[in-house]
């Protein structure tokens, strides 16, 4: 999967990130090594392409020197206390046409951040002052690439030793879960997992599991006692979208194979389709043909979206659909600022 691996320097000759150094190339041993200063000299080269990269992306390992750990947007919250998110990689395996980072990234190349330690000790320090959410989910998907980078591992052993006030959403579209699986459940941890109606992701989500893998998934960390939550973040408009997403509630919770405990989840939340309009432009012009870009789409304040008509009465629709199976505590819906 990976054929180039770049290293800063200071990684490579730091006795403190040598075992995880050494697990990862020995995972490739066939993958041609360069060195680098930093890893923007690679990754914020100018006329690089996204689409083109996205093909065969390289793994660039890399420490991160500040903005470890970061407030979270005001909408962004499942639960009480203060909101926080962290990436300890940029880029995703997957391919989703809707996501914003093809427009905020020059690069498609996974950068890994390896200084855990690093980001323990600021998230440590952040949970000791009070109740608080942390997200790993916002540069990357949490598991996606989890053989690779080990991160469920040190995450869980980090929140184990946290206040129980202290919780972690992973949030993904992966199967990545053994993990998980592997060891007793911890009750401030959370995975989540993404879903959009099954044409739209066959559509838009190269790379993605199906629908039914990832809910045997969930339903396999619900048996074991862990808690998960659902994420129905963008919407995605179709002709038939109230139909699509009766259909994918229905298979989510009606499945005669996967069905999951509706009750038991841990939070659900929807949210509307957005980017700012720099991130849009540029994701159009990698994706000219791409027929999401050309649809009821309409800027304002920066950002485009649909129109507000169209935005609030897909929101109320399928809202409703889900409200048919889940208890209104669990249900956290992504409240954009008025006038955005």
């Amino acid at each position: 999967m990976i054929s180039t691996i770049y290293i800063e320097r200071e990684v490579a000759e730091s006795a403190r990130y040598e075992a995880r150094l050494q697990q990862l190339l020995a995972r490739y041993p066939d993958a041609e090594q360069i060195s680098c200063e930093r890893y923007g000299e690679v990754f914020n080269r100018k006329a690089q392409n996204f689409r083109l990269q996205k093909l065969r992306p390289s793994l660039i390992v890399a420490r991160k020197h500040k903005g470890l750990v970061l407030p979270s947007p005001p909408e962004y919250r499942i639960g009480e206390g203060q909101g926080y998110y962290f990436s300890h990689l940029f880029n995703c395996l997957y391919d989703c046409r809707y996501c914003f980072l093809q427009g905020m990234y020059r690069s498609a190349h996974y950068v890994w951040f390896i200084n855990y330690d690093e980001f323990a000790d600021q998230i440590r320090q952040r949970a000791e002052q009070g109740p608080s959410w942390f997200f790993s989910g916002y540069d990357c998907d949490s598991l996606a690439l989890d053989p690779v980078t080990g991160f469920a591992d040190f995450a869980l052993d980090l929140f184990a030793g946290l206040p129980p006030h202290a919780h972690l959403e992973l949030r993904t579209k992966s199967t990545q879960i053994r993990p998980l699986l592997a060891r007793a459940p911890q009750q401030n941890v959370v995975t989540a997992f993404s879903f959009t109606p099954q044409s739209v992701s066959q559509s838009l989500e190269d790379k993605v599991p199906a629908i039914d893998k990832r809910l045997a998934a969930m339903v396999r960390l619900q048996q074991a006692g862990w808690p998960v939550g659902l994420r129905f973040d963008p919407l995605i408009y179709t002709q038939d979208y109230h139909e699509q997403y009766r259909t994918l509630f229905a298979t989510l919770f009606e499945s005669p194979d996967h069905p999951l405990d509706a009750a038991a989840l841990h939070s659900v939340s929807l949210g509307p389709f957005r980017l700012p309009k720099g991130y849009f432009e540029t994701m159009r012009n990698l994706y000219p043909e791409e027929r999401l870009f050309a649809g009821p789409l309409k800027q304002r304040q920066g950002m485009v979206s649909y129109p507000p008509e169209l935005e609030q009465q897909m929101i109320e629709e399928v809202e409703a659909l889900l409200l048919d199976y889940i208890p209104l505590a669990s249900y956290f819906p992504c409240r954009v600022p008025e006038g955005a």
